[in-house]
């Protein structure tokens, strides 16, 4: 009999949007080390820095292709860390003192009101059985007694294009 209490329980996870800022740093200085060495972009002037406070790339460049290339030399690291490039949203190009460009990258974490709400109405809206959804705060709570339930809410938010980058946490 005692078993039979658990076989009720609901399994559940968290989508959440979190970033490892540890890795973040790490891909930064993986990124201004190259930038150093790279013969193609060591004497072009152009700077990298990270602000670990705000949380913010200011990358500046003598042109937007140059400062194109200095993001992907980022992009590439922050990938290799497994951080999602969505987690880091840049600004337009604005021009900077001696005919320098200015890029900001702002790096995203948490997902907004608007944002969590468009993300719950759309899980509901797919009629999964049994599946049930709580907003606590910046995350989702899906819940339900079949595995394979939330396996599908799984690969339908996956599926779904958002704009922030998500994760699937606290599986039990």
């Amino acid at each position: 009999m005692e078993r039979a209490k658990f076989m009720g329980k609901d399994a559940s996870f968290d989508i959440v949007s979190e970033v490892d800022y540890q890795e973040v740093d790490n891909a930064y200085q993986q990124a201004a080390k190259e930038l150093k060495q790279r013969y193609d972009l060591k004497d072009s002037g152009a700077t990298l820095e990270y602000d670990k406070g705000q949380k913010e790339f200011t990358l500046v460049a003598p042109s937007d292709f140059v400062g194109g290339q200095i993001k992907d030399v980022l992009n590439s690291k922050l990938v290799r860390r497994d951080i999602d490039l969505k987690a880091v949203q840049w600004s337009d190009p604005v021009a900077a003192s001696l005919g320098n460009v200015r890029f900001t990258g702002s790096i995203i974490s948490g997902i907004d009101e608007t944002m969590i709400k468009k993300l719950n109405k759309d899980i509901k809206a797919q009629k999964f059985k049994k599946v049930k959804t709580v907003i606590e705060g910046d995350k989702i709570r899906v819940s339900s007694p079949s595995r394979d339930d939330l396996q599908a809410v799984i690969a339908f938010v996956k599926e779904s294009d958002y704009d922030v980058p998500l994760q699937f946490v606290n599986y039990r």
